[in-house]
């Protein structure tokens, strides 16, 4: 329950989740026939000792947090986690089947495009519309209407009817409507991803200006954007809580261990050459699956190859990836033969890269080779190696350069 026009102190408690628990049904005529027996038999949806009954799970279970103004709440996982249905109990569109919401103050939501719009009004109509639902008088929202409309861009368009709004623009108007309504409380899905690079930028400036007097939870599988603005955070696996607290950092890598594995993905090959063995030499911990490195760490790397039909020694490219499978470096590829070792079918060598400076996170390595003399592909293989890097700081440059502060006089 949330009372939209409450004026609340400023380190109240703005919302507060305890024991929320929905289960779903995964066959439709089965959740019929339950929804039927539970009507006529009078059970409440807030007895929280009911058991799952064959076809049902559970997609979100027994989350519980508090926000209070000025604090952001990133709610990460993976898809089917059961972040959005959380959301959507948050926003009032689905009751839950145990716990309890307690939000206060203005609410404002942008979860799914579109949301909250009626499709054959104008993007005006829709404005005075949604900014009466927050509680604000029509005079306090021809005061906003003006910077809304700028901020979303959609001068010339703002009479249109929103139903021919593209999925940008339905983006653009609903974050101007939600985050220049200044409510006490907004909640954000992933749903800025639809957005240009430029808007973007723009709503995250917002964000900063709001987040002050505002309490926010925020969606997204976006990390960069989840360690930019959330000061709590909650990794959902399964409808359940797998990690929560402020260690923004520590949950971001659990999130990203998922996709840590040694299996190849060979994307060609001519099949002239294989590779064996891939292996990391001078781990500073970590596991098999996940070996570690500390910032500052000599990487050597060591390679073995198959050399089936193939007697020159090709070149080999080695490039790194960042956690979200960005390229952030290509290592110099062997220019000598002496450099590798080629014996009978065999091919090994050992290549090093002294002090790395790649900042906290997760890397993995990929593979191109190529003739020696030309570009011509022979294998290429993504995911050789996955690797962390270890370190206290938690940034999101790809690179922590070492640096000499001089002092001048």
């Amino acid at each position: 329950m949330s009372d939209k026009n409450e004026i609340v102190a400023d380190d109240a408690v703005l919302v507060k989740v305890e024991g929320l628990s929905k289960k779903f049904c995964k066959d439709l005529k089965t959740s019929l026939w339950y929804g039927l027996k539970d009507l006529v038999s009078g059970i409440s949806g807030s007895n929280e000792d009911r058991l799952l009954r064959p076809k049902e799970f559970w997609a979100v279970k027994d989350i519980s947090f508090e926000l209070r103004r000025g604090e952001c709440l990133g709610l990460i996982g993976h898809n089917g986690a059961g972040k959005s249905t959380l959301l959507k109990i948050l926003n009032g569109l689905i009751n839950p089947d145990a716990g309890k919401v307690t939000m206060k103050g203005r609410i404002g939501a942008l979860i799914e495009l579109g949301a909250g719009f009626n499709p054959i009004l104008s993007g005006r109509e829709n404005i005075y519309n949604n900014g009466a639902i927050l509680g604000f008088s029509r005079k306090e929202i021809d005061n906003k209407l003006e910077a809304i409309i700028a901020f979303a861009e959609l001068e010339d368009f703002i009479d249109m009817p929103v139903q021919h709004y593209s999925s940008g623009m339905k983006v653009r108007l609903g974050f101007a409507v939600a985050a220049q309504m200044e409510p006490d409380v907004l909640i954000i899905d992933e749903v800025l991803a639809v957005g240009d690079l430029g808007f973007i930028l723009k709503c995250f400036k917002t964000i900063d200006t709001i987040l002050p007097n505002t309490a926010i939870i925020f969606v997204s599988h976006s990390m960069p954007m989840i360690s930019r603005i959330c000061s709590q955070i909650i990794l959902m696996e399964h409808g359940c809580a797998q990690f929560q607290g402020e260690d923004v950092g520590k949950a971001i890598d659990l999130y990203y261990r998922r996709f840590a594995d040694n299996e190849s993905n060979v994307v060609f090959t001519d099949h002239s050459i294989q590779l064996e063995e891939v292996e990391l030499l001078n781990t500073a911990g970590g596991s098999e699956e996940l070996p570690q490195l500390n910032w500052g760490d000599n990487l050597l790397v060591s390679f073995k190859f198959k050399s089936i039909n193939y007697d020159e020694i090709p070149t080999f490219n080695i490039s790194i990836y960042d956690k979200e499978q960005r390229p952030v470096a290509l290592l110099h590829a062997n220019t000598l033969d002496t450099d590798i070792n080629k014996k009978n079918n065999s091919i090994s060598f050992i290549i090093e890269h002294k002090k790395l400076q790649l900042s906290k996170g997760i890397y993995s390595l990929n593979i191109s080779v190529t003739k020696k003399n030309s570009s011509e592909p022979i294998l290429r293989v993504n995911s050789i190696l996955v690797f962390q890097i270890i370190h206290k700081d938690e940034i999101w440059p790809s690179f922590l350069l070492e640096t000499n502060y001089i002092k001048t006089i």
